[in-house]
């Protein structure tokens, strides 16, 4: 005799064990975390991401730490605006927020391969904020532009978390 919901129990048993197996053959997510051998004794690890500003302006944001000989260089957080758009003041203190009152400013700051920048890319050293960070979390960086205004970038805290994976790397350990 033929049972409705035996075969509405069986149905429902071989979706779940399908979505299981999906789970179980599924490929870890990678991050967009890069190891760079850019000549011998110097190796960069970088992120860059893609962010837009509160005018729906496209940036591009790279953050990167590099050793030469094993000897840390720094790390940095290069910030590229859409040309004619993000004119950026490079000489103003970037300012990164949190979502609660803590809030840190990083210098500009070229890294020694980098003699100037175009107009509308800065630099900055984000080492020590980086340091402050404890765990992934949404930030907003408050860019000064040569046109006295800000740009407001808010970092998603998966960004952020690639952000300290890149500050984590040691000279020789590699980007997963």
């Amino acid at each position: 005799m033929f049972h409705p919901w035996r075969a509405l129990r069986l149905t429902i048993l071989a979706l779940l064990l399908g979505c299981l197996l999906l789970l179980a053959l599924a490929e870890p997510a990678m991050a967009s975390v890069h190891t760079y051998h850019e000549q011998p004794g110097q190796t960069t690890y970088r992120s860059r991401q893609s962010l837009r500003d509160q005018n729906d302006v496209a940036w591009q944001a790279t953050v990167f730490k590099r050793y030469r000989e094993g000897q840390l260089e720094g790390v940095y957080l290069r910030l590229v605006g859409f040309p004619g758009q993000g004119l950026v003041d490079r000489q103003g203190d970037l300012s990164v927020q949190t979502g609660t009152a803590t809030q840190w400013a990083a210098m500009p700051s070229l890294d020694s391969q980098t003699q100037t920048l175009p107009e509308n890319v800065a630099q900055y050293d984000i080492d020590p904020i980086l340091s402050h960070i404890q765990r992934p979390g949404p930030l907003t960086l408050v860019v000064p532009l040569a046109s006295g205004t800000v740009a407001r970038l808010v970092v998603a805290p998966y960004i952020v978390e690639e952000w300290l994976d890149v500050y984590s790397f040691k000279d020789g350990s590699e980007a997963a």
